[in-house]
């Protein structure tokens, strides 16, 4: 889990693309999304990665990214949002996002 502490270091300082779920322990389809992502950032492609972000623990990053519904997916390349969409999502159609970025 990033915390607003390592948040930098985590993403916006990556050399790999990171997909970023910005979620929250008591969100619905965050917790129907959780396994799709576990699955998923074991087929991630090579040079990318998942991180998750709760909300309630990173309240500063979720702000400047402008996080006003959970789940939000961002996906950050060279410390910039260059894709995003919210809601559950099919590992497919976030592998897809993940991919046109590598």
């Amino acid at each position: 889990m990033v915390t607003d502490s390592d948040f930098q270091a985590e993403v916006l300082e990556s050399t790999d693309v990171v997909l970023v779920d910005f979620s929250a322990t008591w969100c619905g389809p965050c917790q129907a999304l959780a396994p799709i992502l576990d699955e998923l950032s074991g087929e991630m492609p090579a040079g990318s990665k998942v991180v998750k972000v709760d909300v309630d623990q990173a309240p500063e990053s979720s702000a400047k990214y402008g996080v006003m519904s959970i789940p939000t997916l961002k996906v950050f390349k060279g410390g910039q949002v260059v894709e995003e969409t919210s809601g559950l999502q099919s590992k497919e159609a976030l592998l897809a996002m993940v991919g046109k970025h590598v």
